[in-house]
């Protein structure tokens, strides 16, 4: 992926074209014929996909949000962009380029840094990894599991993870991370939209979790907490576990399964 140097790189997107097992080629052409589809056209191309990525344009035009809204099936908001400006780029008299932002809105966050992530002796932790968490279902009366592979993207002490498609132990209930690496203590939050046709009838539930990353850096543990459907707060265990530290099309399409 190519960046432009003090521009901060959108790991949110490109954990999820990833998590799709889609080439920046892959995502281009399914922009294109999205918009297609829709009587929408648009222009959408490989250098475009890869200016997303590097940071170098941080808005992109409505009619290509609304194709990536299509192709990936999630909001823009949850895609990495600029949210200050994408309030105003949904009209259509919002500008006829994809807008870059001023220097001052994309300063790479504080200690994102190659060199920050070598001052605190973090591992890379890019790569597969098996989530797993427990929780209890009131309406249910016992404790499930929740398990995901996911792709996690690492950026200096940055690390964007999303699940991979058909890869959750409930189908069609896709988990974010967003997490931040300080020594051997990693900490964020956690989105999950459960499926539509599922028992959480499509429920949107998120909140934080906190972990401790073992000595060899290949198993996080800890805890989350999160609001319940009873609008109570819960917590449970979760947990992290290496598996593979390629992201190739090829890896991702191994697991892009039901967890054992």
């Amino acid at each position: 992926m190519t960046t432009t140097p003090g521009l901060a790189t959108n790991d949110a997107f490109r954990a999820v074209r990833l998590s799709l097992r889609m080439s920046q080629d892959d995502m281009a052409r399914a922009l294109r014929k999205a918009g297609d589809e829709a009587g929408d056209p648009n222009d959408a191309s490989k250098r475009l996909v890869q200016r997303w990525e590097g940071g170098t344009t941080r808005v992109p035009r409505p009619v290509y949000v609304r194709a990536l809204e299509k192709v990936t099936g999630l909001p823009i908001e949850s895609l990495g962009f600029a949210l200050p400006v994408l309030a105003s780029v949904r009209d259509e008299g919002a500008g006829g380029h994809d807008v870059a932002p001023a220097a001052a809105d994309v300063a790479a966050p504080s200690g994102t840094s190659e060199t920050a992530a070598q001052t605190v002796g973090q591992a890379p932790y890019g790569g597969v990894w098996l989530s797993r968490y427990e929780y209890y279902s009131s309406g249910r009366d016992r404790t499930l599991t929740g398990a995901h592979y996911v792709v996690l993207l690492q950026n200096g002490n940055r690390l964007t993870g999303q699940s991979l498609p058909g890869a959750s132990s409930n189908p069609g209930s896709p988990l974010s991370l967003d997490l931040t690496v300080d020594g051997n203590v990693v900490t964020g939050t956690w989105v999950e939209q459960t499926a539509t046709d599922g028992y959480y009838a499509g429920a949107r539930y998120h909140g934080a979790v906190q972990l401790l990353a073992e000595p060899t850096g290949r198993r996080l543990t800890g805890k989350w907490v999160g609001f319940g459907k009873d609008f109570d707060v819960n917590t449970g265990p979760w947990e992290l576990i290496f598996k593979d530290a390629s992201t190739s099309k090829e890896t991702l399409e191994r697991y892009s399964r039901v967890p054992d």
